[in-house]
């Protein structure tokens, strides 16, 4: 098992040294912004090197967007992201599910998400596999509720999409974290990442607020039984002063 966390963007492998990180995730951009990626600093060491490599894109994009100012940005954006993110050996570029404004039909925002895998798989698909992430918050978001994740992945999933499981997210979105990787197979298929974070508000909070596993509301254990049961590599986004021991706690606890 494979663990690391999202670190600092000018230094991935720096950071994955201080604290023992076998993966990293990080921005190649800001994450408010919808500026193009430019050329990594580091990307011939990282290429060299024996990490996991994630990237995130940034928080901005929405492909899911029924307004044409916004989901064709985002479309250009992840479209951007995957390249650049191949250029430093992304495993996956990870992309939040989205969602669309009140009073839309949150199908449409499937059909937008849709339309960007065909009109990419006519062009040879994407550089880098697009990991779709669920999400903790919004009525009419495409990855919050299992029922709409179906929904989605029965448009997308035949393009190759991937997907990443956030804890944080499932668990303030009102999804119990027991068995909850079994659910999710039973709609993707797959599970190509997850984000091992605890959260720092109550169940169903629907509040996206990432906390350290020793200092989190989920209960440790519940964290440690995902990623058993996941199999795939792990990334903790927790507050950076805490992720070199939620490292060490799931190597400890997994070896058990």
């Amino acid at each position: 098992m494979r663990i690391g966390a999202h670190v600092r963007d000018d230094d991935p492998l720096g950071a994955a040294a201080e604290r023992g990180a076998e993966v990293v995730q990080f921005f190649l951009a800001d994450p408010q912004g919808w500026k193009a990626p430019a050329a990594h600093p580091r990307a011939d060491d990282l290429l060299g090197s024996d990490l996991d490599v994630f990237v995130h894109a940034p928080y901005v994009a929405n492909v899911a967007s029924l307004n044409n100012k916004i989901r064709i940005p985002s479309r250009k954006l992840v479209l951007q992201h995957a390249e650049a993110a191949a250029k430093v050996g992304a495993k996956g570029l990870v992309v939040h599910g989205g969602h669309v404004t009140g009073g839309d039909d949150p199908l449409e925002g499937v059909a937008n998400w849709r339309k960007m895998f065909e009109r990419q798989a006519e062009k040879g698909g994407f550089a880098t596999p697009v990991l779709i992430e669920n999400t903790a918050g919004g009525d009419n978001a495409m990855a919050r509720t299992f029922d709409m994740l179906a929904r989605l992945w029965d448009a997308v999933g035949e393009f190759g999409a991937g997907f990443c499981l956030d804890t944080c997210h499932a668990f303030a979105s009102g999804e119990d974290l027991v068995g909850i990787v079994d659910r999710v197979r039973a709609i993707t298929g797959r599970i190509d990442l997850v984000h091992l974070n605890s959260s720092r508000d109550p169940f169903g909070s629907a509040r996206d607020r990432h906390a350290n596993i020793a200092s989190g509301t989920i209960d440790p254990d519940q964290l440690v039984a995902v990623v058993a049961a996941a199999g795939a590599p792990v990334v903790v986004e927790t507050p950076d002063e805490g992720q070199a021991a939620d490292i060490a706690f799931l190597r400890e606890h997994l070896a058990r």
